[in-house]
């Protein structure tokens, strides 16, 4: 699968992590930053390109990363085609939801609230949830007109 990941300074670590995680499962992985320790970064400036390219390709996804995930996410979700999900730590009910009713085609985690092992185990769960469809899809159109 085509994953494009992003990060600010606070997932900058975890991202790493993430992007050797993925690719040795054999996926394609696209960074589009943070590539070094700049604490006065801005997360916008990574995670709209990581955005546009997951709204551009139906077919990818998108993992993006921040101290807790929700300015990443909001960031995000200003791009058409785009729906972030935010996941911090909590029931693996809430990444499945995500998946299941709302096709959500990013996943928005919040690093200063989850180990690596907890994170690799959320997008695996995350990354093989399927969407259902049905009354889902319909909402996810009004989503985007």
């Amino acid at each position: 699968m085509k994953i494009h990941i992003a990060t600010d300074h606070a997932g900058l670590e975890l991202k790493n992590a993430i992007k050797t995680y993925l690719m040795e499962k054999g996926h394609d992985v696209t960074d589009h930053g943070a590539y070094e320790y700049d604490a006065m970064d801005d997360y916008p400036d990574f995670i709209f390109p990581c955005a546009k390219a997951v709204a551009a390709d139906p077919e990818s996804r998108g993992i993006i990363l921040g101290g807790s995930g929700q300015g990443e996410a909001m960031a995000a979700n200003r791009i058409k085609g785009v729906r972030a999900a935010v996941f911090y730590n909590g029931t693996e009910e809430i990444v499945k939801l995500s998946r299941q009713h709302n096709n959500a085609n990013i996943l928005s985690l919040g690093a200063r609230f989850m180990t690596e092992e907890e994170i690799t185990k959320i997008i695996e769960i995350w990354l093989d949830e399927p969407f259902e469809g049905g009354q889902h899809q319909q909402r996810i159109e009004k989503l985007d007109q």
